[in-house]
């Protein structure tokens, strides 16, 4: 199975981690079932980009950002070429490295 590498985040994940995902789910839903609280304050509905990851590697693995995706990317602190709604992207057969964003466009977080 492949491995999700979570690079370290002050906040969220100051340790960083390394998990072990099954094929088809989501980065989200991997980082949620494993104590990573990445905010997802649509409910993980590409209606947001609080979950706005940057896939530092692996990223030609994952299939291509629809349509609706790329518009809420638009929208997003800090786009670059290698940014992903972890909600949408779902892991393949290959290890991937992750970099969670230092800020959101989220107005209000629960966690805060």
């Amino acid at each position: 199975m492949p491995q999700v590498i979570f690079l370290p985040h002050e906040e969220i994940c100051p340790e960083g981690a390394s998990i072990e995902a099954e094929p088809g789910i989501s980065i989200c839903d991997l980082a949620l079932k494993n104590g990573i609280e990445i905010e997802h304050a649509c409910e993980k509905s590409c209606a947001c980009t609080t979950c706005h990851v940057y896939v530092r590697e692996g990223l030609e693995s994952l299939a291509e950002a629809t349509e609706d995706e790329e518009d809420m990317l638009d929208k997003a602190w800090g786009l670059e070429p290698d940014s992903r709604l972890s909600c949408q992207a779902l892991v393949a057969d290959t290890d991937l490295v992750v970099e969670l964003p230092k800020y959101t466009i989220n107005q209000v977080s629960e966690n805060h």
